[in-house]
């Protein structure tokens, strides 16, 4: 394990060795770029952790204000840099311009001696030739570059594997996994075939760990970014012996960068499960808004959920006959939840919404608990709650008016035997009993109120003598 990482900051110097010896690991300054992100290490005493932090953070604190605007490099020029640069999720624009950005950064001459690429990726949902764009700064990198695919559970599939091929030098976890390539969406002619003898394997399979190495998609087999960091090329390294035992620590400053917090919020946006939730429940919270008074919470809430789920569904792969059902269907729903009472229309919309669930994404599709939650938050909400939401919202109230029993109305709906009436203006959800049905437009009269339920029978022949 590493236990400590040099500080990029020199001023620090002495006080931020005793910090390091009293939590027993390093912990990193920020640098001038402020790109740097936390990383793991075994927990440390309570008490003595406590001290040792706020003596770094303070130290950390002054030695950035103090430090000229060639600390950085002055820091990389000692023992060098590596920068450790994390792509989790779904390799798209957003991700392609963060990797390209970093790899035309990263120069020799700043004192960068390598690249990590840290993946966590089930795929690229970039075209063909921007995924070529992304290789082609990976080979045409100043610095080295090299791919770490971690830790346990990571993924680097489809497109994200073809990149692993293309890099200096690459390694993966125990529990990681690479392959599910299919077909190389990377130009032969000037990356070449990158998955020919034993890596083909990697085409229609999905190698962990070991497994990975042995079959040459991966160089290597390194259980820790820490493992995979000191077997680099150009990596400074000590040896030092920590209560009996020796460990290989890096001399070399290593820098940790992930997307910036406003820019992830777009990329997780982009991702199947969360852009289909978000356009669901965005257009669900539209349809509520348009049944009650005003302009609420929820219409802002939900306008705000259907750009960001728009925006998600136009990034990945997706059928566009699927995204006109797919809304067509809250429309169908608008038409019976007026009324209060599920009928024909509920059920066409159910089916669109349900088809279009299944069909909307392509090549990245959500899980199936989203669309399970999603189908069956819907159904429910449409066949239940919206309905009996519009009728309190709009319904008479029934206290005080026993003088309605009596009153005639019509039948706005077939009651056979629940139905609509309107009884002085106001529509009503009716019951009759089964005996005497009656068809719409024939007239009905109240004979008792059950909550917000009328009770009703047709002018002649009813089952009740009023």
């Amino acid at each position: 394990r590493i236990h400590d990482v040099p500080s990029e900051a020199p001023e620090l110097g002495t006080l931020a060795s005793a910090v390091i010896t009293i939590v027993g690991r390093g912990c990193p300054a920020p640098h001038e770029r402020a790109r740097r992100v936390g990383r793991h290490a075994p927990r440390p005493r309570r008490i003595g952790a406590a001290l040792a932090l706020v003596l770094l953070g303070v130290a950390s604190f002054g030695a950035f204000a103090a430090s000229p605007a060639g600390a950085q490099t002055n820091s990389c020029a000692r023992h060098g840099c590596v920068d450790v640069v994390a792509v989790n999720g779904l390799i798209d624009d957003i991700e392609a311009d963060f990797i390209v950005d970093t790899l035309a950064g990263a120069r020799r001459s700043n004192g960068v001696v390598g690249v990590i690429l840290q993946f966590d990726s089930r795929g690229s949902a970039v075209p063909d030739d921007r995924l070529d764009e992304i290789a082609r700064a990976i080979v045409d990198s100043d610095a080295p570059v090299s791919v770490w695919i971690g830790p346990s559970g990571s993924d680097a599939l489809g497109g994200a594997a073809e990149l692993v091929q293309v890099a200096d030098s690459s390694g993966i976890a125990p529990g990681a996994s690479i392959g599910d390539v299919g077909t190389q969406r990377l130009s032969t002619d000037e990356f070449g075939d990158l998955f020919k003898g034993r890596k083909a394997v990697g085409l229609d399979r999905i190698l962990t760990g070991e497994a990975a190495a042995k079959a040459g998609l991966v160089t290597r087999f390194s259980p820790t970014v820490g493992d995979h960091l000191i077997s680099l090329d150009g990596v400074e390294t000590k040896v030092r012996t920590t209560d009996g035992e020796r460990q290989t620590v890096p001399l070399t400053t290593v820098r940790f960068s992930k997307l910036p917090l406003s820019t992830q919020l777009f990329h997780t946006v982009a991702s199947p499960s969360v852009a289909y939730l978000l356009m669901t429940i965005g257009l669900g919270l539209l349809l509520f808004e348009f049944f009650t008074a005003g302009i609420g919470i929820a219409g802002v809430v939900g306008a705000l959920f259907v750009v960001l789920g728009g925006y998600g569904i136009s990034e990945l792969p997706h059928n566009q006959w699927a995204l006109v059902v797919f809304v067509a269907s809250f429309v169908a729903f608008a038409i019976d939840v007026q009324t209060g009472i599920p009928r024909a229309w509920t059920i066409i919309g159910m089916t669109g919404f349900t088809i279009s669930s299944l069909f909307l994404l392509t090549e990245f599709r959500p899980t199936w608990i989203a669309l399970g939650a999603g189908i069956i938050g819907i159904g429910s909400t449409m066949f239940s709650g919206m309905p009996a939401m519009v009728r309190t919202r709009f319904a008479t109230p029934t206290i005080g008016r026993e003088w309605m029993v009596g009153e005639m109305g019509t039948a706005t709906t077939a009651v056979d035997p629940e139905g609509t009436v309107t009884i002085k203006g106001a529509l009503w959800r009716a019951r009759v009993n089964r005996a005497t049905p009656i068809s719409v437009g024939e007239p009905v009269r109240v004979v008792a109120i059950d909550g917000l339920v009328l009770e009703v029978e047709p002018e002649e022949g009813g089952a009740i003598d009023y």
